[in-house]
């Protein structure tokens, strides 16, 4: 599979994506843990198809130290027992944010107010914007038929 098109050529997906990485920096550096933040990203990534960024974030997660049994049950997540319940609640936020077109009112007040229980507010500020974040990111990358495989851990550091 080859791309559509080569996102660091072109003048203006270069401009955006800069932006879309600084942001990216932002919520990284929060107090959201990065293995819930490499979860969501996983999930979500997932849920859109997107090869690209499912390959980068497994990847990265488990370079990170993240286990094969956790990153093998993300897309089972419900039916899993090795995610804590602050996670579960992240995945669930994920999902809902991820599929609000395919639900009236957008994602369900019990589930916000899961998050609520278990994240602070610069935590849920963060949740949110990843979640925005990954979705954007999936979006270009599918959109353009990014290939995944070739990710390597640091390559665009």
């Amino acid at each position: 599979m080859e791309a559509r098109m080569n996102l660091f050529e072109n003048q203006v997906t270069v401009k955006v994506l800069k932006h879309l990485i600084s942001s990216n920096k932002i919520i990284t550096g929060s107090t959201l843990p990065i293995a819930t933040q490499e979860l969501v990203k996983i999930r979500a990534s997932q849920i859109n198809g997107c090869g690209f960024c499912t390959d980068m974030h497994t990847k990265d997660a488990a370079h990170a130290g993240e286990t094969s049994v956790r990153l093998n049950l993300v897309a089972s997540w419900r039916e899993a027992t090795v995610f804590t319940e602050a996670e579960r609640a992240a995945l669930e936020l994920a999902e809902q944010g991820t599929r609000s077109a395919d639900a009236a009112g957008g994602v369900p007040e019990e589930v916000w107010a899961n998050a609520v229980k278990h994240f602070d507010e610069e935590q849920l500020g963060a949740l949110v914007s990843l979640i925005a974040l990954i979705n954007a990111f999936n979006r270009v990358n599918v959109i353009t038929q990014q290939p995944a495989g070739g990710y390597q851990p640091g390559m665009f550091d």
